[in-house]
């Protein structure tokens, strides 16, 4: 055992033996198409993706320090228009500025920066070219009252082009009212940036008050995501995030009583899943077409002391169920440059370290 590998375990406590000696018995590792150095070669070359766009996704996944693994550690910094800028800058007003959070991503080592139309391009011409840009398109905005939730378009793909970003990414809230709209928005979108030679990354999260059910939230229900992951990928996105899964049977809640959605089958809860949350995971992963677009977990919210642990569980989550890293922005930029350095690595370092397999 390493020494990074020994640390680890201190860092996740109780949970490091169920979660790095945990053996998948649900979906075999065999059958996925994992992160790997020749990625692109295996799984893309022999797509519809056009030489432009597999030479985006190789930038993505040659920079940085997990560059040349498979695996990508991208800060996303959004939240300036989804949360706001105040509640998200107040506790680190320096990111405002956005070469801070462009110098963050770089100097932490990440695969990419994703970030808004206004942040890549204010310092584009300065920084395209160190580090991919991926440019998110749309957004949540919680200026009009009352607050709405929908995904609203802005800026244009040419720009993102023109500004020289390697993806461009975007979220649809499946399940919500505007699913439907967002979902033909955002297709055409990704069909555009494939024909320029970007790369395409969707957020997919599930969004309607009804997946709230008795009490439990199965907004991150594995069998919710999961088909949310497997509409992400018909529209052909090359990388899905999506937040780690916490709970299961969503379907099973929202099918109580005399109510009627969806279609389940009993299997994807006795074979296909477990209550593990390395099983929950990987039926995230087999909802990419088994992998072959890669599961991107999100890093969540800052709860302050508790970050870098956090921030590492999940790495080692993803990782092990079959996954291709972690977009993690809150519990970088939310704390001094230094420290949201060091966190970042922490998550890259789980990435790197060999003693860590696949589950």
């Amino acid at each position: 055992m390493s020494v990074a590998t020994k640390s680890l375990y201190e860092m996740l406590g109780d949970e490091a033996d169920n979660l790095l000696n945990h053996e998948c018995k649900t979906i075999s590792k065999d059958q996925l198409h994992l992160p790997g150095s020749d990625f692109v070669d295996t799984i893309w070359t022999p797509s519809d993706r056009s030489n432009r766009v597999l030479a985006n996704l190789q930038r993505l996944f040659d920079n940085g320090r997990l560059g040349g693994t498979g695996y990508l550690s991208i800060l996303p910094v959004d939240q300036g228009i989804e949360h706001s800028g105040g509640a998200s800058f107040a506790k680190n007003p320096a990111y405002f500025d956005p070469e801070n959070i462009v110098k963050l991503a770089h100097e932490g080592g990440c695969n990419a920066v994703a970030s808004t139309y206004g942040v890549l391009g204010s310092v584009a011409r300065k920084y395209a070219h160190k580090i991919p840009f991926v440019v998110k398109i749309n957004h949540n905005e919680l200026l009009t009252y009352p607050n709405t939730f929908d995904q609203i378009m802005f800026g244009t793909i040419e720009e993102a082009y023109n500004m020289g970003a390697a993806a461009i990414g975007a979220t649809i809230y499946f399940g919500s009212d505007e699913s439907a709209r967002q979902i033909v928005e955002v297709s055409e979108a990704f069909a555009y940036a494939h024909e320029l030679g970007m790369a395409t990354i969707l957020w997919c999260y599930t969004r309607n008050n009804a997946f709230k059910v008795n009490g439990v939230d199965y907004h991150t229900a594995a069998d919710l995501t999961g088909q949310a992951n497997h509409l992400g990928v018909t529209i052909e996105a090359d990388i899905i995030k999506q937040k780690l899964p916490e709970v299961n049977g969503g379907y099973k809640a929202l099918n109580a009583g005399d109510s009627s959605y969806g279609k389940l089958d009993e299997k994807m809860y006795t074979d296909l899943t477990s209550d593990h949350p390395i099983d929950m995971t990987r039926y995230q992963v087999a909802n990419c077409y088994m992998g072959r677009a890669g599961l991107i977990n999100s890093g969540g919210a800052s709860s302050g002391a508790s970050d870098m642990a956090d921030a590492v569980k999940t790495a080692v989550i993803n990782k092990r169920a079959g996954g291709m890293g972690l977009i993690s922005g809150r519990k970088a930029f939310q704390r001094p440059m230094k420290e949201g350095v060091e966190l970042l690595n922490a998550i890259q370092d789980v990435y790197l370290d060999e003693d860590i397999t696949i589950a």
